[in-house]
């Protein structure tokens, strides 16, 4: 069973906003409300870097700016990682069931890769999982199909073996493209 991560297993969007709205602050920008950022999130860092940017100043960042932005808003996000995320009711007895049973059990994300492991140890539950793919570990990220056929690869399963468990159109799309059963809200 693979697991997205952020609001599916995490609901990380606390720390998502306090990031983006500390880059905000650096930037002399007014903060966006936490409901707003959590709109923005699902494709990644960099989207949604400039996607505040949007909703906060009525423009995108061209790429040499977003460029540069992108350290400043991961070390906001890595000076903030774990300390206002929570786990969605019934997480940890779910992933002991589940062990128990004798899944292997995987985390599939978009999130920048050197952030995925240390969330979920702060969150404690890095323990339950087999495979841990974050965004930089495939040659691509969701709604491609890459992080799922690793995560299949690396838990010794075919990907049409593997239910994918997620909160996103790009949990689904991923899954669909390489016919890899798929629950989630989209």
């Amino acid at each position: 069973v693979a697991f997205d991560l952020d609001g599916t297993l995490l609901d990380t969007v606390y720390d998502l906003a306090a990031a983006v709205n500390l880059l905000l602050a650096d930037l002399g920008l007014e903060p966006l409300p936490t409901a707003t950022v959590r709109d923005l999130v699902g494709k990644g860092m960099a989207n949604l870097v400039r996607n505040a940017l949007v909703r906060a100043r009525g423009r995108a960042p061209d790429d040499a700016e977003l460029a540069a932005l992108l350290p400043r808003y991961q070390a906001h996000y890595e000076s903030v990682l774990g300390h206002e995320t929570e786990a969605f009711p019934g997480l940890v007895p779910m992933l002991v069931r589940l062990k128990d049973e004798g899944f292997r059990l995987a985390v599939i994300t978009n999130k920048a890769t050197r952030f995925v492991r240390p969330h979920l140890d702060r969150a404690g539950i890095l323990r339950y999982f087999d495979a841990v793919i974050g965004g930089d570990d495939a040659h691509a990220k969701k709604p491609d199909p890459a992080p799922l056929l690793l995560a299949a690869e690396r838990l010794g399963v075919a990907v049409t073996g593997m239910l994918m468990v997620g909160d996103s159109v790009n949990d689904a799309q991923a899954a669909r493209a390489v016919g890899c059963p798929e629950i989630g809200r989209a």
